[in-house]
């Protein structure tokens, strides 16, 4: 008579972490589902921050991003519990971490931001080490470990470079405390600083994407010889966000109620470099009785023809914002810059044909004193031509060529920076005497 041994089959490593399950029966890896589950998690994440789960504003859409990927980690550990023998229940630690996280800068925007950029790098290096090691001894001969490697490792630079940026933050705004005051000029506050004494007043405006502080070397002069105020357009600077993003009609009406409840008298003198020259022609078009004379530095032209202004559609919004929190990651120290600042920039330059089209309605500043200044160097012809027709804005004009002079010389080198602020104080100068600038 023969026996029949029953034959037992030998358990094969699985591809998941942490089982204490021991049945034979493999019913699926876990690679197939960690993979499916992260890219739903990335779809997620695009969805919600192009949706107004939240408002337009880069704490609420980052939280929606956070929200995104949480749903991705949460159905690895869903999927992996019902589908495989060995359940991936570690995944619910970055879908908790991430969705609290999210839901907290969605609900409580930026002041809570705040203090989750101190708090969130170090709790996520933690959470991105545990899952690496997780990874390596759960899934040690399993190839499904290089998806999750990755991840785990990009979230680990992710939190580096956020702890990098909230420290450099902190440690510029201690070394370079702000200058002046922040003035409330209705739902948000613009920074300004003014220095010197005498009149008219100078009032300086920055170029696309700049700040108070790019001219320094200028005010630094003007001041020497009468008083002149700089300021932070909002989002930049020291100055905060505004609810909506500012275009260019809106720029001047700021600046015109920051000065008014700065207690800043006019009539001004006002420069303005590059952009900055066209939201100076708006001002001046819109309150021309406060206007004693301008400075055009190598200023953006003005173009009627231009496209006018048109509410964006809100994705478009939610983009810029989601595309700016990169500087949030680290990158915006190395570059000088936060966040707002990325953010505001990106705003003011989608913006950019409806101030052109704004300035356009300056059309005739009389026998107002006018300087243009050109750089020498880095245009063609055209941006020439547009300079001389800027010159006829008034029958006192100068236009002066700076022959060797690069367009951002003019305000950041100290032999450009000079040149321009000779042509103020020679606007200033008329302005005090009566006498023409063009002498």
């Amino acid at each position: 008579m023969t026996t029949v041994t029953p034959l037992t089959a030998t358990p094969t490593p699985e591809d998941e972490i942490g089982s204490t399950r021991s049945t034979p029966v493999r019913r699926r890896h876990v690679g197939p589902i960690a993979v499916g589950s992260l890219v739903v998690g990335l779809a997620a994440a695009l969805v919600l921050a192009a949706v107004p789960f939240g408002p337009a504003t880069q704490s609420a859409v980052t939280g929606s991003v956070l929200c995104g990927f949480a749903f991705g980690w949460a159905l690895l550990a869903i999927l992996s519990v019902r589908f495989t023998d060995r359940p991936q229940r570690w995944a619910y630690a970055p879908a908790l971490l991430m969705g609290v996280g999210g839901l907290l800068l969605v609900a409580f925007g930026p002041s809570l931001q705040q203090v989750l950029n101190w708090i969130w790098p170090p709790v996520m290096l933690g959470l991105s080490i545990w899952m690496l090691v997780r990874v390596h001894h759960g899934l040690r001969d399993s190839r499904s470990r290089w998806v999750l490697y990755p991840v785990a490792g990009l979230l680990a630079l992710t939190a580096v470079g956020g702890g990098y940026q909230t420290i450099g933050e902190a440690a510029d705004a201690q070394a370079n405390p702000m200058p002046g005051r922040l003035v409330e000029i209705g739902d948000h506050g613009l920074h300004v600083y003014c220095a010197g004494s005498g009149s008219p007043t100078v009032v300086l405006e920055a170029g696309g994407g700049a700040k108070a502080s790019d001219l320094a070397l200028i005010s630094t002069r003007v001041a020497a010889d009468t008083r002149v105020c700089v300021y932070d357009r909002a989002g930049r600077g020291w100055s905060e966000s505004a609810p909506t993003p500012p275009h260019g009609i809106q720029i001047a009406t700021d600046l015109h109620t920051l000065l008014q409840r700065a207690g800043v008298p006019g009539p001004y003198v006002l420069a303005g470099h590059s952009f900055g020259g066209l939201y100076v022609q708006t001002f001046a078009a819109r309150y021309p009785s406060e206007v004693a004379g301008m400075v055009l530095i190598d200023s953006t032209a003005p173009n009627p023809a231009a496209a006018p202004y048109t509410a964006r559609p809100f994705v478009v919004d939610r983009v810029f914002a989601l595309v700016s929190t990169v500087a949030q990651l680290g990158l915006g120290h190395l570059f000088g810059a936060t966040p707002r600042d990325l953010l505001s920039t990106i705003d003011e330059y989608a913006d950019a044909s409806d101030a052109v089209r704004q300035a356009a309605s300056l059309t005739d500043l009389g026998d107002m004193p006018l300087i243009v200044l050109t750089a020498g160097s880095g245009h063609d012809a055209a941006w020439t031509v547009a300079q001389d027709q800027m010159a006829t804005l008034s029958t006192d004009t100068v236009h002066r060529i700076v022959e060797g002079a690069t367009h951002e010389a003019l305000v950041a080198d100290p032999n450009g920076a000079a040149a321009t602020a000779h042509a103020i104080a020679e606007v200033v100068s008329s302005v005090r005497t009566g006498e023409s600038v063009n002498r």
